[in-house]
């Protein structure tokens, strides 16, 4: 949701990332919540691409710039650099597939490494529909999720689960965090004055759980 550009109100731009094996459904997660679409025959991403969605949070314009970064490991030294500056992390792994779940703790050494400062990260166990053929329990998420101070969350992209749920917690989070501790700062209230749209790059405190 976008607030109105001519009220003259401040923006705030954050860079999520959506991490984790190929064919996790990485990118329909996004599409899902971006345009709510799903596409069964979805190619592999090739490098990184990004959807900016806004949302209004206490009277104010927040975009989230999602990226979405390829899984493949021959792609993975071109999207390092994608890490940088952002914010927010989705870590995703595929419940019907244990290998994925074995990698998340890859994925969050990656991110450690790439990334400029905390993010605030959320592991989703993707594909929930699959509960048939279910290969990591609800159990072992969160217990990952919570050694790791993660936020945990189970999401299907094909029906729609939980995903703008998951995406808007982690957004959220970020800016409750931002506002509790820049907005009545003075350098906040100065950089306001040059330019309304402001990224930032901030240390996010972390709370485990949510999840389906």
């Amino acid at each position: 949701m976008s607030s109105d550009d001519e009220g003259g109100g401040e923006e705030y731009l954050f860079k999520i990332v959506i991490i984790g094996d190929s064919a996790v459904g990485k990118s329909n997660l996004l599409s899902r919540y971006a345009r709510n679409e799903f596409n069964p025959h979805s190619k592999a991403t090739i490098g990184v691409e990004f959807q900016t969605q806004s949302m209004e949070i206490d009277g104010k314009e927040v975009k989230a710039q999602i990226w979405d970064t390829a899984g493949q490991e021959r792609f993975r030294a071109v999207t390092s650099a994608y890490y940088r500056g952002a914010v927010g992390a989705l870590i995703v792994y595929d419940i019907s597939r244990r290998t994925t779940f074995d990698s998340v703790g890859r994925w969050l050494d990656e991110l450690k490494t790439h990334s400029d400062t905390t993010v605030a990260r959320m592991l989703v166990g993707n594909k929930c529909d699959l509960e048939s053929i279910r290969d990591v329990s609800v159990e072992e998420g969160k217990s990952l999720a919570e050694s790791e101070g993660l936020f945990f969350m189970e999401t299907s992209a094909l029906d729609s689960t939980n995903v703008k749920k998951a995406f808007e917690l982690v957004i959220r989070e970020i800016y409750n965090n931002v506002s509790r501790k820049v907005l009545n700062s003075d350098t906040y209230k100065a950089e306001l004055t040059v330019n309304r749209v402001i990224t930032f790059i901030h240390k996010v405190k972390m709370r485990p759980s949510h999840f389906c």
